[in-house]
C-alpha cells in the first residue's frame, strides 16, 4: 500500500527605484556676448555642464525579507507528493474514525481491512475502504471524504482462497484499525492517511499506517503489530 497523498515556495522581491541623477538639465540663459549654456546642479549636486548625462541607474537591490535581511526562502521546497497531500487534507473533512463508522454502518456485520485518503478528480476526495466479514466476504466503500457519507458497497471479487486468507488475518489481529491508528499518531504527530491489515513475512498481523506530518507533509508509514500492538518499524519518506 503506497498512499501518495502526496510544498510550495512564494519569494518576495523588493525592488528600489533607482536613486541616481536624472536628466533635470534646466537651461539658465546668461545674459552675456554670447548664448551661454550653462549646467544646473542635480538632485545628488553634481553639476551638468552642456548636455544633460545618461541617466544613471542603479543596480538591482538583492531580494529581502521584510525585516530587511536577505531572504533565502519563507518556506522549504515540497515535492509532487507532498504537494498533493497538503492539497489532499485541506479539502478533506472526514478524518479516518469517521470514515470507519460510516463504512460499517454501510456494511453490518463486518470489519475494517483498509481504508485509504485518494483524490476525487473534479469531486471531493475520498476515503476508499474495505469492510470484511468473518467469513473472509468483503465489500468496497467509498466514503466521501468532506460530508462524512458512505457510498453503496461493491462487493470484491474474491477467490475461495483469499477469502480464507482473509478471515485468518482477522482472526489473528486482535488489535483495531482504529487503534493502530492511535499508536501511530502517539509516535508521530499529523493526520492518517491509510490503514491497512497485512501479513508479514512470517505469516503475523499487521496494521500499515500511514501517517503525514502537517509540518513538512512528510509521510510516515508504521508497521504495528496486530496483536500486541507495538510498532515494529517505521518509514519515512524523504521524496
Amino acid at each position: 500500500m503506497d498512499t501518495k497523498r502526496k510544498d510550495l515556495v512564494v519569494r518576495v522581491r523588493g525592488r528600489r527605484c533607482p536613486v541616481g541623477p536624472r536628466a533635470l538639465g534646466a537651461v539658465c540663459a546668461v545674459a552675456a556676448t554670447g548664448a551661454l549654456l550653462a549646467g544646473c546642479g542635480s538632485g545628488t549636486g553634481k553639476s551638468v555642464s552642456g548636455a544633460p548625462d545618461s541617466p544613471e541607474v542603479a543596480s538591482p537591490a538583492a531580494a529581502t525579507s521584510p525585516g530587511g535581511s536577505p531572504n533565502t526562502s519563507p518556506g522549504r521546497n515540497l515535492t509532487k507528493d507532498q504537494s498533493e497531500s497538503k492539497e489532499l487534507f485541506a479539502k478533506t473533512k472526514a478524518d479516518h474514525t469517521q470514515v470507519l463508522t460510516a463504512a460499517a454502518g454501510a456494511v453490518p456485520h463486518t470489519e475494517p481491512v483498509s481504508t485509504e485518503l485518494k483524490g476525487g478528480g473534479a469531486g471531493n476526495p475520498v476515503w476508499e475502504t474495505v469492510m470484511a466479514a468473518a467469513d473472509g466476504t468483503a465489500h468496497t466503500v467509498r466514503v466521501d471524504a468532506v460530508t462524512g457519507r458512505a457510498g453503496k458497497p461493491v462487493a470484491e471479487q474474491q477467490k475461495a482462497e483469499d477469502r480464507k486468507a482473509l478471515a485468518k488475518r482477522l482472526r489473528d489481529a486482535t488489535v483495531t484499525a482504529p487503534t493502530a491508528a492511535r499508536t501511530a499518531m502517539a509516535k508521530k504527530k499529523g493526520d492518517v492517511a491509510a490503514i491497512e491489515l497485512e501479513n508479514t513475512d512470517h505469516g503475523k498481523p499487521v496494521w500499515k499506517v500511514d501517517v503525514v506530518s502537517t509540518s513538512d507533509w512528510k509521510k510516515t508509514t508504521f508497521d504495528v503489530d496486530a496483536k500486541e500492538n507495538k510498532i515494529l518499524q517505521e518509514h519515512t519518506d524523504q521524496d
